[in-house]
């Protein structure tokens, strides 16, 4: 009986998926390099100015210009390093003359020559003293100061050093956009049986599990704070918890026995949904953390297997993969188990099949891969119409998980021939690539991350 666990699970670390309609993912666009004119495209022009310069200063400007990029809202303004810095510090006054800032509250804005260099909005970081400055934020076609945001100037190798600048690009975005971007967030990720974490740009890649220990399914508790995975034991998988930065982590109690996997959080944290495999097939389960109690069966699999569940963002509802029709496709019942019926569309003996659903952020829509003759695609599907819409189409793409701000997915492809954690914008299909060690699996994007 072990081995037929042990086999599910291994088809459910490499599943395929399967069918509509066919969609192109673009590489995304690395920044704009302009001499003194430039016409602006769709997206607005961002230009980060530069400014005092000290290691940790640029790197607060590099990462601040990276985050902007990434969020695919700008068209980045990209000058040689000399004028940017220059911008940043002098205008021309009233007889020609370079104007020096007056002080860190009253500095000069040349909203003149940044409309004439394309942009729309433009960032400062202006020092006030040794451990403090402000990021300010300037509407540039409405010559105003949008935001101003405060930031302590850290020390390079204080580990929260980059995390506090994406922080602060994120509401940079959102006073640019109305909504923040996703920096402050870090992905999950399986390589080679061990638990991973990297940052949303690529960065600081840390792992979280020792060698030697078989960890799959990872998740992220809705506030950031904790995260879930399986951890594969003599045969068994059991569920275990804790912080994604301190651990140690802990086994939730009732997993202890049987293959358990596939773990989701409610959206208060306070109840995992997972698979449990037995001899009687695989059920979705839930599991009330916060009581710690009260085991309950959704899913009665008889001849059929349910797993992978997701809860929608209002708890209402969890989405799961379930092989009643023959291949697996998606489905989704009431969180206390009812009212079970077949969610994304698909045409019998036509469609591939469907794996690894997840809710976006905002409830709308449900990420999925799925197969597309032979290869999995990434899906996604309006949960009210039920349309269904096909993002990737070059190699083999699957695993999607949605990154806070709703926009973006990272998804695992082989479009290198290994595989690794790509990032695809799902309003202009853009993707780029997130990580490049080889065998990366089982991504789970976290929402934005709270100041420790």
């Amino acid at each position: 009986m072990r081995s037929r666990h042990i086999a599910l699970t291994a088809a459910f670390l490499c599943a395929v998926q399967a069918a509509p309609l066919v969609a192109q993912d673009t590489p995304i666009e690395q920044g704009v390099r302009i001499g003194i004119t430039y016409t602006p495209g769709l997206r607005p022009g961002m230009l980060v100015l530069g400014g005092e310069s000290t290691a940790a200063l640029d790197s607060v400007r590099a990462i601040l210009r990276r985050d902007l990029l990434l969020s695919d809202h700008f068209e980045m303004i990209t000058l040689p390093g000399g004028d940017s810095l220059l911008l940043g510090l002098t205008g021309a006054s009233a007889e020609g003359e370079p104007a020096q800032a007056t002080g860190p509250a009253d500095p000069f804005v040349n909203y003149s020559l940044y409309a004439a260099l394309g942009a729309d909005y433009a960032v400062a970081f202006l020092v006030d003293d040794s451990v403090s400055g402000r990021v300010a934020v300037y509407d540039v076609r409405g010559e105003t100061v949008r935001q101003e945001l405060r930031l302590s100037i850290k020390a390079l190798d204080d580990p929260d050093f980059r995390m506090s600048v994406h922080r602060v690009a994120d509401e940079v975005v959102r006073a640019a956009t109305g909504e923040p971007g996703f920096a402050a967030s870090r992905v999950l990720f399986i390589r080679q049986g061990r638990l991973w974490r990297v940052d949303s740009d690529g960065a600081d890649r840390t792992a979280l599990t020792p060698p030697g220990v078989t960890a799959f399914s990872p998740a992220w508790d809705p506030d950031g704070r904790s995260i879930a995975y399986a951890e594969l034991a003599e045969g068994w998988g059991r569920l275990m918890v804790g912080t994604p930065d301190s651990g140690p982590f802990q086994v939730v109690p009732p997993t202890v026995e049987l293959l358990n996997y596939a773990v989701a959080f409610s959206p208060d944290g306070g109840v995992l949904a997972f698979s449990r495999s037995s001899g009687e097939g695989t059920d979705v389960y839930t599991y009330n953390l916060a009581q710690d109690c009260c085991l309950e069966r959704l899913t009665v699999g008889r001849f059929s297997d349910n797993l992978s569940p997701t809860f929608s963002p209002d708890g209402r509802q969890v989405a799961f993969v379930s092989t009643r029709p023959g291949l697996p496709q998606i489905y989704v019942m009431a969180a206390d188990g009812t009212g079970q019926e077949l969610f994304a569309p698909f045409d019998w003996g036509v469609t591939g099949s469907s794996h690894a659903p997840e809710w976006s952020p905002d409830g709308t829509r449900v990420a999925f891969h799925r197969d597309v003759q032979g290869s999995p695609q990434i899906f996604i599907m309006d949960a009210r119409s039920r349309a269904v819409r096909q993002l990737t189409s070059a190699g083999r793409n699957e695993d999607p998980t949605w990154a806070p701000d709703g926009r973006h997915i990272a998804f695992i492809s082989m479009r290198t021939g290994r595989r690794q954690i790509w990032v695809i914008d799902v309003e202009t299909g853009r993707v780029r690539q997130l990580t490049t060690v080889r065998d990366a699996r089982l991504p789970a994007w976290s929402p934005r991350l709270p100041e420790p």
